[in-house]
């Protein structure tokens, strides 16, 4: 729980509170695993644009997670009680999220997992895993196009890797030197230095001319370099801009190019999307081509320390803690 901002070591602490009974619609999910990301830290630190103080008096934070479901509300199948599961929008606007030991949600947000996949997997499934099934994905396939994946070792971009590779595109990834072989081993057909100073020509060359649709970590740092490498009529699918919140557009490139932004928060994505890239998550797992990676594991009681090692860069791969 925390009840205030503040560094994770100060303001988080292990708790005990009433086992919840899910309400008309929910399901009360006994948790595996926790799914920790940077948006999770960035709230319990109140870093958020003119947020004084949690919006709630206690908070159990995190909305990824997995476990099973051992009771439901009325309206809701009994059926479902057993099931293996994993959970997205777990905290968003709500007090307790998956951080603890048993959750209760609407029923849609504990969605069954594949056969075959573990509920550690399934723990990384909400954040990273629909945004880059949504960035990927979200006009539908992507045969025979290219693809630019910013970030490629990131938890998000390294995902989108395997996806777009699954789906039939050719995959362009960035990323620093040293994360390079990872990258490439996902599934990567060329891997470039996000610092190079000729990473635009790089990209041209490698791409025969031009992106088709662009997975971009950083919209405000690479805007002017996206206007230079994308094709005509190409979309940019943008999932953060953190080093340049506020970006100038170089808007000429972009009018005589006709291009798309889509800006995506998974967290209201529409239903029918959302649906989807849930579907595309399933059949990419079901198939193997998609392998979360796990950086690190934490117990509950150090749920600090994983909030911590989200937030420093050069991690490889989702933060989980274990219930």
């Amino acid at each position: 729980l925390y009840d205030r901002f503040g560094p994770a070591a100060d303001v988080l602490h292990l708790s005990e509170v009433d086992l919840p009974t899910p309400a008309a619609g929910e399901v009360c999910v006994a948790l595996e695993w926790s799914g920790v990301n940077p948006s999770d830290a960035k709230a319990r630190a109140g870093s958020r644009p003119g947020v004084t103080k949690p919006p709630f008096a206690q908070i159990i934070p995190h909305s990824d997670g997995a476990g099973e479901v051992i009771a439901v509300g009325a309206g809701v199948d009994p059926a479902r009680v057993g099931q293996r599961v994993w959970i997205w929008n777990g905290q968003w606007q709500r007090a307790y999220g998956t951080a603890a030991s048993h959750i209760c949600l609407p029923a849609a947000q504990a969605v069954t997992l594949p056969d075959g996949v573990s509920a550690q997997v399934g723990a990384t499934l909400g954040i990273p895993g629909l945004t880059a099934a949504q960035t990927v994905f979200g006009d539908g396939d992507v045969t025979g196009q290219t693809l630019l994946i910013s970030g490629g070792a990131g938890a998000v971009g390294h995902n989108a890797v395997q996806l777009a590779k699954w789906g039939g595109a050719t995959v362009i990834a960035t990323c620093s030197a040293s994360a390079a072989e990872r990258v490439r081993a996902a599934g990567a057909d060329h891997v470039l230095d996000y610092a190079d100073p000729e990473l635009a020509a790089q990209i041209l060359s490698a791409s025969g001319g031009g992106i088709d649709r662009a997975v971009e970590v950083e919209f405000g740092v690479n805007a002017p370099l996206l206007g230079e490498v994308m094709r005509a009529n190409g979309v940019i699918a943008a999932y953060g801009s953190g080093k340049d919140i506020t970006p100038t557009l170089p808007f000429g490139p972009y009018l005589f190019k006709a291009l798309t932004l889509q800006i995506t928060l998974i967290y209201i994505l529409a239903e029918a999307q959302r649906r989807t890239a849930i579907q595309r998550l399933h059949a990419a797992l079901t198939a193997g081509a998609l392998i979360p990676e796990i950086h690190a594991t934490y117990d509950l009681a150090d749920c600090a320390s994983a909030h911590d090692a989200v937030m420093t860069p050069g991690r490889s791969g989702a933060v989980l803690l274990k219930l």
